[in-house]
């Protein structure tokens, strides 16, 4: 692991790689457990959009990104919960906007750019110094309102009804948890790519919810399976010269099998 510490792009791939865990396994546990998790994937398929429309005209694609995908976000949640829609409708449609606008863009730009190719696929060891800024920035701003207002998200995450009922502006707060989770997957995204943004929203919660016994242990459990899986991911990536997005993935998801495997074994023997 020393090793790796001798290289400034792996310096920039930790760094970037465990602000990013850390802060989806913070939004993550809150979307696991209202049972929202694939607002994940529907929003990566709108940064998809966003990235490609910074592309196609020559901009620094995070930038376009981070609006676009918080905007598509919020039509999002208005579409649900006053477009008479159901949430997975309002979810299928913003999929399917972003995951077309990217297509379309492609389409113009005469073939496959390879910047988009990364951002599909990740590419966190090409992390430079601008983009690991932003994403720290990106994931500071996330952290501290997560943090600051973590009772009255508690608080609706497990029963909205009554947290309205004792005046807590539950619609304010799910529209700001609804555009704090866009940022998430914008920040992630350079991470493991937007194919496989929602599995570092979702998998290490899971992971978690296997041993933890309370809300605190399961946010920092998730937290802690994140940065294990992103450092475990990053060293299979350069030892055995694979995919970084893929193997911290693939790190995740063999995770949660062996915790779920043990978690039924020591069941079986009480």
């Amino acid at each position: 692991m020393l090793e790796l510490l001798g290289y400034d792009f792996m310096q920039r791939a930790i760094l970037a790689g465990v602000a990013v865990a850390s802060v989806s396994a913070l939004i993550g546990t809150f979307l696991v457990l209202r049972r929202i998790s694939m607002i994940g994937e529907g929003l990566a398929h709108t940064a998809l959009g966003g990235v490609a429309l910074g592309l196609f005209f020559g901009v620094y694609p995070l930038a376009v990104a981070v609006p676009f995908t918080v905007a598509g976000a919020l039509a999002m949640y208005f579409l649900g919960s006053r477009g008479r829609l159901y949430g997975d409708t309002a979810l299928a449609i913003l999929f399917a906007g972003g995951l077309s606008l990217g297509v379309i863009l492609l389409s113009l730009s005469d073939g496959f750019n390879t910047d988009l190719f990364s951002y599909l696929f990740g590419s966190i060891l090409a992390v430079n110094p601008r983009d690991l800024y932003i994403m720290l920035a990106l994931g500071g701003v996330v952290s501290v309102v997560v943090l600051v207002l973590y009772r009255p998200l508690l608080y609706i995450t497990f029963d909205e009804e009554s947290a309205r009922a004792s005046g807590i502006p539950v619609e304010a707060l799910n529209i700001l948890l609804t555009a704090l989770t866009a940022l998430t997957v914008v920040v992630a995204v350079q991470l493991v790519g937007i194919l496989m943004v929602s599995a570092l929203l979702v998998v290490p919660v899971a992971t978690s919810l296997q041993v933890a016994r309370s809300f605190r242990q399961t946010l920092g459990l998730a937290v802690v399976t994140g940065i294990v899986c992103v450092l475990g991911g990053l060293m299979a990536a350069y030892y055995l010269d694979l995919a970084a997005g893929g193997s911290i993935v693939m790190g995740s998801v063999i995770l949660f099998l062996l915790v779920t495997a043990g978690r039924y074994a020591v069941t079986k023997i009480r």
